[in-house]
């Protein structure tokens, strides 16, 4: 027999101790490491870290062999410890398929096109996947439903999530609460805290396997990115990712695009998530595609849907609606008009004529100051006092003088600062809209408001006067912007979603309306000011209007009428847009593709240009028109098609719109189990550690109901220890007992009782396979038997008298140290003698034999000498079983490494191609061309290698099995 090689589930001997393979990798260098957990009593549960060739060379290294393993007796009742020790190792074992194990049964209401991306990205030799569903649809949620499988399979020890900052709670607590993943936030605070504790030569991103920090905090010190480019994760998660595209427009979006590709490469697995994924540029959404695979795109101007199909996902809400409506409501929306007071109409009326000779000479098409003022002035008066004030100051200290400009401002200003609350039409419209329309007094801690407006000084105006205005405790009303810290804006956010916080009104800005879930205690919104742009509009109504929302949503635009000539026109240009939303909504998806500009700055610019011609009926025009291609597109990839318009950029024609493959199914599995539920094995491990405790004069402090599937557990120290690791936020006080369920809708009302109790945990946790008490039950029941050894299970039914069966776990990594091949084998036995009856799925047998489900007695009968000569013949059997499936593994997976072969050679030649012609066309000296040539050339070279030796290692099986006898089942003659 070969000898056996090093994988998941092996266990090994290194320096004196024994050790659980948990996973394999490999250093900067190439050298092989394996990670590890301790499985003797004297090192617990200690996790390590080894090179394998430098253990080697010093003698300490040994792969346990299965023939030499011994064969013990189990005095435990019924067979109690073998059971947990086999179930373990079947826990252990690692899906080797495509099909969803873990992530469908997560914490929450799960519908199928949540499912697909995971669906999707492990089925791609490495998981590198642009999750770009529309707001609202769940995407972090998606984005757990994969990592949930990746950690699952052994590949998701250490996570970054990389997050804006109002985020950060948000994220941690998706993931913890509904996946068991225990991120770690590092906002600015924290990581100081954390330099404080380590060394300066230590990574600060090596104290913890799973955090999640923000990309502004990471991008502005450059300690941090020296960090981050010598630390590397299994799994990075890069969230809003349109924020880091390469779109050339100032330091700080250039600052993260640079750590964004710096990210990319520190992982094999790279998930991007963003509802407005690109900007209308080839460029820009390329430089996304090539974070996920450099080698693709040839030509970031030029290339076509069949590139980077299988790269992203996108879906919008009419694409899921089938799904959608199972969760959420019709939203409810209504224009509310406000006729503008007299004072207000004075404004109005200056503002028609206003001229700005020296202001207007330099102003570029649709930037005219008079518009900046208009749109100020449907914000608030405040607002537009503001932009006067502070352009009259810049007027008065430049350096060339502008009377007129100056006159004719100075004539505004006092107008505006006769305007005071009870001349401010639309705010009183508020007021009435509030107390009337809706009858809100603010005394329902489930019934909260968000307001939206995109001035600050509106904001500070209405934070100052609607608490008074509505009768409102202090605390009650309650700003959100992007000036405030971090950690600010996260206590913000979480007192909004808690019960027993005074606050009843959120007044947001913008950086209110990308990703975070206001919906909790929220079903309406009002819009203090339109957004002159689509874009932001979807985001600002998706705060509310999203899976999860229980209650109707209920969105009201605040629109101001005036009589002025000129302002009506603005007044229609607004409510083109609302219905542009509403239309997206229903029947096209992305909103952007009403103007094409693909991005709010540029649509706000598209739209003041309509202001400022006076032309509503020709703006909604354009907007059919660029619209019409979208309205009977199908579901699926057509984000291509958004970015080209069906007609440019690339191959795809208008026709493609309609052409996407409708989604493949998912594929759910189960794992399998000896028991018949979780909540059995989890109730038949515990009692199987009180008897240990109490053996040491020890009391485990349990209450299980099991009616409920709920039980509440103080952690003994081992288990604390692992809680101890995680950040303190999702730790439970001291002394008080942990609370876990089954029930995924039981944690759903935790959840709502935590934010009565201004809670920032719920008291319950949900128990799944993923959680941690679970994985700690697991490492209990492998190391229920001391090193090296197999419990024989002596049973008096079901088996034939005289029949033994040997239990094999086989495993055969690929080069990368990841089993590709995983079987669990009984070699059958007639009798003692050492003819092999049969060798079959260990799966068939423990059915047949109702392993875990039939009590079986322990009669404690002795050990036959026969079965330690039948544990070699076993071994060999169970051997050439596995050769045989590593031949069918080889020969399945041909074809498709051939495939990704061939597909790089073409990729290669394409770019190689590509770096001719633009240097053919480039008109520098010949000498500082030819440099620059042959290092992008290397460039290329390099990229293509690196891509090739992951696909060959991925797709190349390593030569021999590893082999574990993990138990014998034999009946006397």
């Amino acid at each position: 027999m070969s000898a056996a090689v090093l994988a998941p589930g092996a266990r090994i001997e290194c320096r004196s101790a024994e050790w659980l393979v948990r996973s394999l990798g490999r250093s900067s260098d190439g050298q092989q490491v394996v990670d590890v957990v301790g499985v003797s009593a004297f090192l617990g549960e200690k996790e390590a870290r080894f090179i394998v060739e430098v253990e080697q060379a010093a003698g300490s290294f040994k792969v346990l062999q299965p023939e030499a393993t011994e064969l013990v007796a189990d005095p435990s009742p019924q067979y109690r410890d073998s059971l947990l020790f086999l179930e373990a190792h079947l826990r252990r074992t690692v899906p080797t398929d495509g099909s969803l194990v873990v992530g469908h049964l997560a914490a929450m209401d799960v519908m199928d096109f949540q499912l697909q991306p995971a669906a999707k990205a492990l089925a791609m030799p490495r998981q590198r996947l642009l999750i770009a569903d529309a707001v609202g649809l769940g995407k972090t949620l998606e984005c757990g439903i994969l990592c949930s499988e990746l950690i699952r399979r052994g590949r998701g020890k250490r996570i970054l999530v990389v997050t804006t900052k109002s985020m950060l709670v948000q994220f941690q607590k998706e993931f913890w609460t509904r996946f068991s993943i225990p991120l770690v936030r590092l906002d600015s605070e924290a990581i100081q805290k954390v330099r404080a504790k380590v060394s300066s030569s230590q990574n600060v991103f090596h104290y913890y396997d799973k955090t999640i920090v923000s990309i502004d905090t990471l991008k502005n010190d450059r300690e941090y990115r020296c960090y981050l480019e010598n630390a590397s994760w299994d799994i990075i998660v890069i969230d809003e990712c349109q924020n880091v595209a390469e779109r050339a427009k100032g330091a700080q979006k250039s600052q993260r695009a640079r750590l964004a590709n710096r990210l990319a490469t520190r992982s094999d697995t790279l998930i991007l998530l963003s509802a407005t994924p690109h900007d209308g540029k080839a460029e820009s959404f390329a430089s996304l595609m090539n974070m996920l695979d450099a080698t693709a795109i040839a030509n970031p101007s030029h290339y076509t849907k069949e590139d980077i199909k299988d790269l992203y996902v996108r879906r919008f809400r009419k694409d899921v609606i089938a799904d959608l409506r199972k969760t959420v409501k019709e939203r409810e929306s209504r224009d509310v008009e406000c006729q503008a007071s007299e004072r207000e109409e004075r404004v109005f009326a200056l503002l028609a004529d206003l001229k700005l000779p020296d202001t207007d000479a330099k102003a570029k098409a649709g930037q005219l100051f008079r518009t900046t003022l208009a749109k100020s002035m449907l914000s608030s008066p405040m607002a537009a006092l503001e932009t006067v004030r502070n352009r009259l100051k810049r007027l008065r200290a430049g350096a060339t003088p502008a009377p007129a400009d100056i006159a004719a401002l100075e004539r505004l200003e006092p107008l505006l600062e006769a305007i005071g609350a009870e001349d401010f039409s639309k705010y009183q419209r508020l007021l009435q809209l509030i107390r009337s329309d809706w009858n809100w007094t603010g005394k329902d801690p489930k019934d909260r408001l968000v307001i939206f407006t995109g001035r600050r000084e509106s904001q500070r105006f209405l934070v100052e006067h609607l608490a008074l205005d509505l009768n409102l405790p202090k605390g009650a009303v309650v700003p959100l912007d992007g000036a405030m810290p971090d950690v600010e804006q996260t206590k913000v956010v979480e007192q909004f979603a808690q019960e027993k916080e005074a606050l009843r009104i959120l007044v947001a800005t913008e950086v209110a309306s990308e990703g975070l879930n206001l919906h909790y205690l929220s079903h309406r919104l009002v819009h203090f000011d339109i957004p002159w742009s689509l874009m932001t509009l979807q985001q600002r109504n998706g705060r509310i209007d999203r899976y999860g929302q229980p209650q109707q949503p209920q969105i009201r635009y605040l629109l101001t009428a005036s009589r002025s000539e000129g302002m009506g026109d603005t007044e229609k240009i607004l409510r083109v847009l609302i219905r542009k939303d509403a239309q997206a909504q229903q029947n096209i998806g992305d909103p952007s593709v009403f103007l094409r500009v693909f991005d709010p700055a540029a649509e706000e610019t598209e739209i003041e240009k309509a202001v400022e011609a006076g032309d509503a009926s020709g703006l909604e025009a354009r907007m059919e028109a660029n619209a019409a291609p979208y309205l009977e597109a199908s579901a699926g990839d057509g984000l291509f098609d958004e970015l080209f318009g069906g007609s440019e950029g690339g191959d795809t024609s208008a026709g493609d719109v309609m052409a996407d493959e409708p989604a493949p199914g998912v594929q759910r599995s189960q794992a399998f189990s000896l028991f018949p539920n979780l909540w059995s094995y989890v109730e038949r491990s515990l009692e199987a550690v009180s008897e240990q405790m109490e053996r040491r004069g020890e009391k485990l402090d349990l209450k299980p109901y099991p009616a409920e599937e709920r039980l509440e557990l103080s952690p003994p120290k081992d288990l604390q220890r692992r809680y101890d690791r995680y950040p303190r936020e999702l730790q439970p006080p001291r002394g008080q007992r942990l609370a876990l369920s089954t029930d995924p809708e039981a944690l759903q009302r935790a959840l709502e009782q935590a934010r009565r109790q201004d809670s920032a945990r719920p008291e319950l946790e949900y128990l799944w396979d993923l959680h941690p008490l679970v994985d700690w039950l697991g490492d209990r029941g492998l190391i229920a038997f001391a090193r090296h050894q197999a419990p024989v299970l002596q049973l008096s039914e079901e088996l034939d008298p005289g029949e033994v069966v040997m239990v094999l776990q086989g495993t055969i990594p690929n080069q990368r140290g990841v089993p590709v091949v995983q079987e669990w084998v009984a070699v059958r036995f007639t009798g003692s003698g050492l003819r092999v009856a049969a060798v079959e799925p260990f799966a068939a047998v423990a059915e047949r034999l109702q392993l875990g489900r039939h009590s079986y007695a322990n009669p404690g009968a002795p050990i036959a000498d026969s079965l330690k000569q039948q544990r070699k013949v076993a071994v060999d059997a169970a051997h050439q079983y596995l050769l045989e499936c590593r031949e069918r593994w080889k020969e399945r997976m041909q074809p498709e490494l051939e495939s990704q072969r061939e597909r790089l050679r073409r990729l290669r030649g394409r770019q190689i191609e590509q770096l001719e012609l633009a240097y053919a066309a480039d008109q520098r000296p010949r000498q500082i061309k030819d440099k620059k040539r042959t290092a992008d050339q290397k460039a290329i070279e390099e990229r293509f290698k690196d891509h090739e030796r992951f696909v060959e290692e991925v797709m190349t099986i390593e030569p021999a099995p590893y082999l574990k006898l993990v138990a014998v089942l034999h009946r006397e003659a």
